[in-house]
């Protein structure tokens, strides 16, 4: 990489000349094969979602999140009311285009237009969509709406560090690990260091082949198993990240 030098021969950051920003999200939906995301309603989405989260077995995973688990319809719903019109958190539901039903949330957040920087966050997959096509296709269509529709720089993923589900998935969707921040924040009256990841726009274009490769339906079989593991298309597409 050439170092550029100002007139003081210090080293600086690349030239971004004819940088502008990035757009914020809209409430578009964002349409797939395998599901929809949309904005959150709550007449639409409450008694799915908590539908779908009643098939886990236990409350284990509302562990690391700020809010729930929720012990009835009325108070998801009241929950669901309280974040439905906020833009950042900008959350949304993710719909099952097989039967129609939301089957879990997420948010676009922390939202810095200006220096394109946009997170993931609050994601809340019911077992109806965890290690799904659908789970991957939502990450896929995020992705493309943020770097290509939008034009951000950096995606971000942030969970609690000893969250080990959230940092494999992370790693899984190919956001590249940054580091701890210790004692970055107090919820639920205990300490959270909170584990960094990223993706920025020059890694995407790997990303999306490789994503594509995965999601084609000649990648599964007879019965809906994957033939190859989306860390293989990443790894073919960018051998760099063989040791990630």
């Amino acid at each position: 990489m050439t170092v550029r030098l100002n007139e003081f021969q210090q080293p600086i950051g690349a030239a971004l000349p004819g940088w502008r920003g990035a757009q914020l999200p809209d409430a578009r939906p964002l349409v797939g094969r395998y599901c929809r995301i949309e904005r959150i309603d709550v007449e639409r989405h409450a008694a799915d979602l908590y539908e779908a989260y009643q098939d886990a077995p236990d409350a284990r995973d509302w562990t690391y999140l700020f809010v729930g688990p929720f012990d009835s319809l009325g108070s998801y719903r009241s929950y669901l009311t309280s974040i439905a019109k906020q833009a950042d958190p900008m959350h949304h539901a993710v719909i099952d285009l097989a039967s129609g039903k939301a089957v879990g949330t997420l948010a676009l957040m922390r939202i810095d237009a200006s220096n394109g920087v946009i997170e993931v966050g609050n994601v809340t997959y019911s077992p109806r969509m965890k290690r799904t096509r659908l789970a991957t296709e939502t990450m896929s269509l995020l992705m493309s709406y943020v770097f290509e529709e939008l034009g951000y720089r950096r995606f971000e993923w942030k969970c609690d560090a000893l969250h080990s589900v959230s940092r494999a998935a992370a790693l899984h969707y190919g956001f590249k690990f940054e580091g701890i921040f210790r004692q970055a924040i107090v919820t639920r009256q205990r300490n959270r260091d909170t584990s960094w990841y990223s993706i920025i726009d020059s890694e995407y274009p790997v990303l999306r082949s490789a994503y594509r490769q995965w999601l084609d339906t000649s990648n599964f079989d007879g019965q809906s198993r994957q033939i190859r593991r989306l860390a293989d298309f990443i790894v073919q597409e960018d051998p760099s990240r063989k040791s990630d």
